[in-house]
């Protein structure tokens, strides 16, 4: 194998690429090295290990999501962002189906910047949430339980958890009409 220049982009890019094509368990250190044309001990420049390349590929995992949700959300408001969030969570788990899968590989508490890239998902499904008029906490416990029902479906989804053979999609608009009737629950009575 020739020489080539590396940086740590285009590990994980290579490993990226790898576990959307193949799944994340066929990301091993042996294959990257081998898509990127280099000895496998020539990553260790720029991972420390396989871990830290899974832990990395999760990173990125999140960061998109965080990208779709907000762009998604962009100009609405009520119902209207929590579904097109809703649609924008399934799909970068469709489009990147091995990065997701790597956000629940790795653990994150402890992690300050795993830490942070999961609060920025929040985040942004509370900003999405201002338009209900909640009390701030109210907006946290929201954001936190559309994130556990969306990463629930799409999560079910990505892995055949879901065999019955009614629509899918019939199914995923039903949970996000739930997720909307429950928030619109939290709203305080204007008196």
């Amino acid at each position: 194998m020739s020489r080539r220049t590396l940086d740590t982009d285009q590990v994980v890019d290579s490993a990226a690429a790898l576990a959307d094509s193949e799944g994340l368990d066929a990301v091993t250190l042996t294959r990257v090295a081998l898509l990127l044309g280099v000895r496998q001990p020539a990553l260790y420049r720029h991972i420390d290990s396989y871990d830290a390349l899974i832990r990395a590929l999760g990173l990125r995992g999140r960061e998109i999501l965080a990208s779709r949700l907000g762009e998604a959300a962009v100009g609405l408001a009520g119902d209207d962002a929590v579904r097109a969030m809703g649609r924008a969570w399934r799909a970068m788990v469709g489009d990147h189906p091995g990065l997701y899968a790597a956000t629940d590989r790795y653990p994150c508490a402890g992690d300050a910047e795993l830490e942070e890239a999961v609060e920025r998902v929040v985040s942004v499904l509370g900003q999405a949430l201002a338009a209900y008029g909640l009390a701030d906490v109210d907006r946290v416990h929201a954001a936190r339980s559309m994130r556990s029902a969306l990463h629930g479906f799409a999560h079910l989804e990505s892995g055949d958890g879901h065999p019955h053979p009614v629509d899918l999609d019939e199914s995923f608009d039903r949970l996000v009409d739930l997720l909307c009737a429950g928030i619109h629950q939290m709203v305080p009575a204007v008196s």
